[in-house]
């Protein structure tokens, strides 16, 4: 009985040790000094959590080279608070996505606000993206 109960306290620990450490701050990945603003086009959205992503084709007017950036919101339970849907961004659509470049380097942001560029009815719409820096002012 007394092994039973240790291994499911050490189970237990194992499981909150991995969430935790799998949780991140937004300082450890992203850099609040370097806020970023790029417009592409959504090639992909996953809406899980702790965090949901998605993903832009992202061209550059200089030499015309397409770059996939990955966007980093809030978790769903947020962004469903503040208006979001799993089908708010819809592949093929153009956004323009604020927020914070990642510190080493890679094509991720923190996203700040995402708007919405494409035509129709939800043009220039701007939604918070519920980051882990913070609302958008």
């Amino acid at each position: 009985m007394r092994f039973r109960k240790f291994a499911s306290v050490v189970l237990a620990s194992a499981v909150v040790s991995g969430y935790v450490s799998a949780h991140h701050s937004f300082s450890a990945e992203f850099d609040a000094n370097q806020p970023i603003t790029v417009t592409g086009i959504v090639t992909n959205v996953e809406w899980t959590n702790p965090h949901v992503w998605f993903y832009i084709n992202v061209k550059d007017e200089t030499t015309s080279a397409v770059t996939n950036w990955g966007a980093e919101m809030g978790p769903t339970h947020g962004l469903q608070r503040s208006g979001w849907r799993r089908d708010t961004l819809k592949i093929g659509e153009s956004v323009t996505v604020s927020g914070f470049l990642a510190r080493n380097g890679e094509n991720r942001i923190n996203a700040r606000t995402v708007t919405l560029t494409a035509t129709g009815l939800r043009h220039g719409q701007t939604l918070d993206a519920n980051s882990s820096a913070g609302p958008a002012d």
